[in-house]
């Protein structure tokens, strides 16, 4: 094991001496035979603030980052893998989710629901376009109020949920050339007819990478393809994920996946098992200095639970009010701006 990366969870500088590094590890793991699911987080960000490859990056800001990391986390007992040293928004990340599975790539609808994590990024191509100073409240009513503005300037792109539930194919128009469909391939409903008629299947899975239209889409898919594996009575959700913003974009990706495992879970009559989260390039901003300081001094408490208060007929219908999140008490929320 490189003596680097066990300083790194131990929080001890590089390069420490060899026996008071087994001391330290030691002497953590007999304290504590069960350490907290978020732990394994926490470890990956200093190792990633301490080790990572420092590089500039396409935003401009600068990076720390790795490639390669996989945390596991148990879903019995309705668990949910939350951020505890932190607060982390999760009906937002809950909003966004079910905005993902309606097909929609117009920011309006999470705007209409105070959801502000996508105008970012349309916002910048408007201000880029007409020279503009608009703040982002000034943007954001002007989407809601004006149908013909929020097409105009709303409209992400063909992003995840363009691809989940209406992947392009195209059909036969005669003369040997081919027209798009008006309807595409739902890869959702195809995976629930999979689970449900095919549980040992090495295909259970769905992606938003979408090769031929990625140039169109306002941010490329981060967290791009998840997979599902049906065990003992139970559904196991994998998602990889290209590119992660550790201290902004996790806590949502994490809770996304055990929101969308819960749900496929009910849908095909099985319990949920364990979510695993694999990340390729995984990174921490440079501009993000105070918090991952303020994080890492912070000690995660708490079992938080997802509770899913009815079943509805379709993995399409469900609603904001059939989650609840429950003994979720955070440490207060860490403020840092978005990269675009």
């Amino acid at each position: 094991m490189n003596h680097d990366w066990r300083a790194g969870l131990a929080g001890l500088e590089p390069h420490a001496p060899e026996s008071f590094l087994q001391d330290t590890i030691l002497t953590e793991t007999h304290a504590s035979s069960a350490p907290h699911y978020e732990q394994q987080y926490l470890d990956l960000m200093r190792h990633i603030w301490l080790h990572g490859d420092e590089r500039i990056d396409r935003t401009g800001v600068g990076t720390r980052s790795i490639l390669g990391a996989t945390l596991r986390f148990s879903l019995a007992g309705e668990a949910v893998p939350l951020l505890t040293t932190k607060r982390v928004y999760w009906k937002v990340a809950a909003r966004e989710m079910l905005w993902f599975l309606t097909g929609d790539t117009n920011i309006r609808e999470l705007v209409r629901q105070g959801v502000h994590i996508w105008t970012d990024w349309p916002l910048d191509a408007y201000r880029r376009a007409t020279g503009e100073a608009i703040d982002r409240d000034s943007f954001e009513a002007r989407i809601i109020e004006d149908a013909d503005f929020a097409r105009r300037w709303g409209d992400l792109g063909p992003v995840y949920g363009a691809q989940w539930v209406n992947w392009p194919i195209y059909e036969p128009a005669g003369d040997g050339l081919y027209r798009k469909a008006e309807m595409g391939r739902n890869q959702i409903a195809e995976l629930v007819n999979a689970i449900r008629s095919t549980p040992g299947s090495r295909r259970l899975l769905f992606t938003g990478w979408n090769v031929a239209e990625v140039p169109q889409m306002a941010l490329p898919p981060c967290h791009m393809t998840y997979q599902f594996q049906v065990a003992d009575g139970k559904l196991n959700g994998l998602l990889f994920q290209r590119s992660c913003d550790l201290g902004l974009g996790f806590a949502f990706n994490i809770f996304g996946l055990t929101m969308i495992t819960r749900m496929l879970a009910q849908q095909c009559d099985l319990e949920p098992g364990e979510v695993i989260w694999q990340g390729g390039d995984v990174h921490l901003y440079l501009n993000h200095a105070p918090l991952v300081e303020e994080q890492l001094s912070r000690i995660p408490q708490g079992a938080p639970t997802l509770r899913i208060n009815r079943q509805p007929s379709s993995i399409f219908d469900y609603r904001i009010e059939d989650f609840d999140v429950r003994d979720y008490s955070p440490q207060a929320h860490i403020a840092a701006p978005v990269a675009v």
